[in-house]
């Protein structure tokens, strides 16, 4: 057994670092996360966001702005629409009345060279870029033959075109931030027919969107985070309007829901990449119960978004493959992955890892749990990019402790002291401490 003061050094590099009582309060469930904690996650991050003057880009830049994020909002409307609401000029007083800085630039996607001068403004202004969200897009809910070429030309140019070179303006800077990330608001890759047949235009559009989410995400593994977010239900927007009529809201979810999954995304390491994310499943695994408050009428039947026509179950997709072989690995892959107050922990520490902790820790965790989700669990503070989960860790740990698995929950939740956790009646230590 290691001496009281290595006991403390390990309380203070490791278990301190990565859930600290004063930055990481976690409730008894450990359900609190970073949308709706009192700690600023995006404090002085530079979020470049296409079609942020309105709509579910102004959410996600507002929900930003709160934690005092500086927001660079690409989007085309410099002068007041005569149906739409908002500009550029107007979504920039809304984002600094939040708490935010704001850079308004007149960004048209379908124009490369506009995007690389916003992008140059952005580096300029803030020193750099730390997230892009590709929001902008176009729709036409219509057949093939019904579709004039300009329709598709338009789909194709923003949904695909712009997101892929506003992506490679931006991840050169990307890839300079500590913590980098791009979320395309695009679906996971459902290859039903009944997606094509009635919108196959916009449906390819929107495609290309999450086929740059999942070349993207494994070109820059380890140096940029890129995953997709989706809404389960449709949201209420001025496209929605268009689209469904008078009384269509009813039907609807406010944007807040997607603002409040974009930023949880957003708060994660980048080594949460790749990811195709529905925003109530999220939402629901990160611990939200109540889903009325994001209801335009509560109580009221809402309507599901395009691309999902299985109920999902999990937070993220990972396109790795379609029918029944690959729907019986994930069902096998789901069974052999733990549940309950452990994996919600290791969850919420995966969460939490940065780079400021890798650096003040550099060392590899083994906990051999006994008891009700137990198993071998670690955290890899080491590695690039960082890790915590089930299963031993990528390379060999330098300490190995052995507990119980009610311990290890009440150790960081606070209901166990961790001078008493590292007692030998309550566990073992192997390894070096004060690597």
């Amino acid at each position: 057994m290691n001496s009281p003061t290595e006991v403390k050094n390990l309380n203070l590099l490791v278990f301190a670092t990565v859930l600290h009582k004063e930055t990481w309060p976690l409730c008894g469930a450990l359900k609190h996360t970073f949308f709706h904690m009192d700690i600023c996650c995006l404090k002085g991050c530079t979020l470049f966001i296409t079609g942020a003057s309105r709509g579910i880009g102004k959410a996600i830049a507002l929900k930003a702005a709160k934690d005092g994020a500086n927001i660079v909002i690409a989007a085309k409307t410099a002068e007041p629409h005569p149906t739409l609401p908002g500009t550029i000029y107007t979504a920039a007083e809304e984002i600094e009345a939040a708490g935010g800085k704001a850079l308004p630039c007149i960004v048209n996607v379908r124009e490369e060279q506009q995007i690389i001068n916003a992008v140059e403004k952005a580096v300029k202004t803030f020193g750099g870029i730390d997230i892009l969200v590709n929001n902008a897009s176009a729709i036409s809910l219509t057949g093939t033959l019904e579709t004039a070429t300009k329709k598709v030309n338009l789909m194709m140019d923003v949904n695909v075109r712009g997101t892929y070179l506003t992506s490679k303006a931006c991840l050169p800077h990307l890839r300079k931030s500590k913590n980098p990330h791009i979320l395309n608001l695009s679906p996971p890759m459902n290859l039903n027919p009944m997606w094509f047949k009635n919108h196959c235009a916009y449906t390819i559009s929107k495609y290309g969107m999450s086929m740059c989410v999942l070349g993207m995400a494994e070109e820059f593994r380890g140096e940029v985070a890129v995953n997709a977010l989706w809404p389960k239900t449709a949201i209420h927007t001025a496209a929605m309007d268009m689209l469904g009529g008078a009384g269509i809201e009813k039907q609807c979810r406010k944007t807040d829901i997607l603002a409040d999954a974009a930023y949880c995304i957003l708060s994660k390491p980048k080594t949460f990449t790749g990811n195709f994310i529905i925003d109530e499943v999220l939402l629901r695994e990160e611990g939200v119960k109540d889903f009325d408050v994001y209801a335009i009428a509560p109580g009221h039947p809402l309507m599901p978004d395009f691309f999902l026509d299985v109920e999902i179950d999990t937070t993220t997709m990972k396109q790795e493959g379609y029918g029944a072989d690959a729907a019986k690995a994930k069902t096998e892959s789901a069974a052999a992955t733990p549940s309950g107050p452990v994996a919600e922990t290791f969850r919420v520490i995966q969460g939490a890892v940065t780079e400021e902790y890798m650096r003040s820790t550099r060392g590899v965790f083994q906990f051999e749990l006994s008891g009700n989700g137990g198993g071998t669990w670690y955290i890899d503070l080491k590695t690039e990019g960082g890790s915590a989960g089930f299963g031993k860790p990528p390379v060999t740990a330098d300490v190995v402790m052995s507990m119980s698995s009610a311990d290890f929950v009440k150790m960081f939740t606070d209901k166990l002291k961790l001078f008493m956790a590292f007692m030998p009646e309550n566990s073992s230590i192997k390894g070096d401490m004060m690597h």
